[in-house]
């Protein structure tokens, strides 16, 4: 799991700063490729951690974020889009965030410590 979750955060960053410089050098519409390859990455990491229940508790963080995801993907068609392509940048980024506060803050606290 903690090697799936290094390389998942690891592709996210590079992706989105790819993205985001080549969307920057090239002054045209490569971002709407950055957001579907970004999108997707991060939708099949959400279904790996899904299916494998890796953070996934109930009430937590990723568990929330994986149902709003879920919930914009499904209100798309009835003409989410504009709220979406804004929004999109925004979650990329949270979503990232979130995988790095996995594995190098709460993977790496000691067993004791997770005691509540």
């Amino acid at each position: 799991m903690k090697k799936f979750k290094i390389i998942d955060f690891w592709i996210s960053v590079l992706l989105i700063i790819i993205f985001l410089v080549l969307s920057i050098r090239n002054g045209d519409f490569t971002f709407i490729v950055g957001y579907i390859v970004v999108g997707y990455w991060q939708v099949t990491s959400m279904i790996v951690h899904a299916l494998n229940h890796w953070f996934t508790k109930k009430g937590g963080v990723r568990r929330s974020y994986h149902w709003i995801t879920f919930i914009s993907l499904l209100t798309m068609p009835l003409g989410s889009y504009l709220i979406l392509f804004f929004m999109a940048p925004v979650m990329a980024v949270y979503y990232t965030y979130l995988c790095y506060d996995e594995v190098y803050v709460q993977m790496q606290q000691r067993p004791i410590s997770l005691l509540k």
